[in-house]
């Protein structure tokens, strides 16, 4: 095996599909890509002045960044583990980001829930549109309900 792709995105999910991802990485003697998104957040008009609020787009990749950085951090406990790690920080939809890096990847892993708003759901939009539209095999990891 070749490359493995894992989806991040700062949640306990995605922090297990890390941890699963790493150690199937070892076991195939595979490179481990981690991506986490970022995207513009979607501002309210005022109506009334029509003021502009300026957006600090390095601030939002810098705060990806870091939340990758932790997210690394806290699921793996091995410096080399987290050194080998390629990290990717990437401006745009999850879905469609980890599709499009799922091109020529031997392994798309993702977490079954994020963020995201429907906290009871058993798959989330994100691992859904992997699944669908994926071009290598997915895998979804739940989480671990000892943890």
């Amino acid at each position: 095996m070749g490359r493995i792709v894992v989806g991040v995105d700062g949640s306990e999910h995605s922090r297990q599909a890390l941890q699963w991802a790493a150690a199937q990485a070892v076991a195939q003697q595979a490179e481990l890509e981690a991506i986490i998104c970022w995207h513009y957040p979607v501002l309210a008009a005022d109506g009334f002045s029509g003021a502009v609020v300026p957006i600090d787009v390095e601030a939002l990749k810098d705060n990806a960044r870091q939340t990758l950085d932790q997210a690394i951090d806290a699921a793996l406990p091995d410096d080399a583990a987290r050194a080998a790690i390629v990290r990717t920080v990437v401006e745009g939809s999850p879905g469609h980001a980890l599709v499009e890096a799922s091109t020529g990847a031997d392994l798309l892993v993702v977490g079954s829930r994020g963020h995201g708003g429907f906290a009871g759901l058993l798959l989330g939009s994100v691992g859904a549109q992997c699944v669908h539209h994926a071009h290598c095999p997915v895998t979804v990891i739940r989480p671990d309900k000892t943890a």
